[in-house]
């Protein structure tokens, strides 16, 4: 029963758990991130991106995200998504995150995208 009301719960508030754990939020350093699941913050994207690190399958990460592999040679879960509005719960509109399927997926794209913010330049 607590856990058929925890499920209405996240989905009355439009939210996931990559949502509420904050994969993809705006972040300018790790301690911003939830270091109970091992998160980052990728100080290469504008805004900052946290994401979980360490996947190696997409069996790794939470609802609503995937193993992606970044340009550093680390796998991240990163936030999935359908639209751009799937993306932004935890950023502000100067840091958007685009909907992108131009990303990695350690498990194969199928169709999917993931949230990508655009390089902060550094």
């Amino acid at each position: 029963m607590r856990l058929i009301a925890c499920v209405i719960l996240l989905a009355a508030c439009g939210g996931s758990e990559a949502d509420r754990l904050g994969i993809g939020a705006q972040c300018s350093n790790t301690d911003e991130c939830d270091g109970s699941t091992m998160q980052v913050c990728l100080t290469q994207f504008a805004g900052g991106y946290c994401g979980l690190q360490g996947c190696t399958h997409d069996t790794d990460c939470v609802e609503d995200s995937a193993c992606i592999a970044h340009t550093d040679g680390q796998h991240y879960c990163f936030r999935t998504c359908v639209d751009k509005v799937d993306c932004n719960a935890n950023r502000d509109v100067n840091n958007e995150s685009n909907c992108s399927s131009n990303t990695t997926f350690v498990d194969g794209a199928n169709g999917r995208k993931a949230c990508i913010p655009p390089s902060s330049g550094i």
